[in-house]
């Protein structure tokens, strides 16, 4: 499908949104560089291919459904236990408080560049704080796009977690990847669906 003007839906099964944490501290041998995955999340699209200024992105995320995926490094195998108890630390008051704020939520304020190669800044909303992100991303032209962003816990009032008196600890700044495999037409007002 190429992509044309129009509003466009995405969101799993046909895309991912992964979190990827790094180690730091003396200690960071025994500790795992992970792979999370949000799995409950939407987004929408409005393109304007001609005029990129003129389109927007919007993303909703459960905080909640946030799950690891994988964990490499360490002196040993992350087991099923270690996965439960670092969801169970992701989802606490200590980092993302999802009882108090079950969502984040990502909206552009400016996007520049073409379908293939573009860069959208936006407004990030986590823990109720919000502060500018900037993604960046690609195209293939049928519908098809992935890219990534990088920001830093401790700008949205969330301290790294730490283990050993802080010999072990997760870097603060964190990669978030997405890739979108198909986008859904959306119909508009007044516009037939597709």
């Amino acid at each position: 499908m190429t992509v044309r003007d129009g509003t466009y839906g995405f969101g799993p099964p046909a895309a991912r949104l992964l979190i990827k944490t790094s180690r730091a501290g003396l200690g960071r041998k025994a500790g795992h560089d992970l792979t999370i995955e949000a799995t409950e999340w939407s987004g929408n699209a409005t393109v304007v291919v001609d005029a990129p200024a003129q389109s927007s992105v919007g993303v909703t995320v459960r905080a909640g459904s946030l799950t690891v995926r994988a964990g490499s490094g360490g002196l040993k195998p992350l087991t099923d236990g270690d996965r439960a108890e670092i969801e169970r630390i992701l989802a606490g008051e200590g980092l993302l408080d999802t009882a108090r704020h079950p969502t984040i939520t990502f909206r552009s304020t400016a996007i520049k560049g073409t379908p293939q190669s573009f860069e959208i800044t936006g407004d990030l909303t986590i823990r109720g704080r919000t502060h500018p992100a900037t993604v960046h991303g690609s195209g293939d032209g049928e519908g098809g796009v992935h890219g990534w962003a990088t920001i830093t816990q401790s700008a949205w009032g969330i301290k790294p977690y730490s283990a050993f008196l802080g010999a072990l600890k997760l870097a603060d700044e964190v990669r978030i990847e997405y890739q979108v495999t198909g986008l859904e037409p959306q119909a508009g007002p007044g516009q037939p669906p597709g």
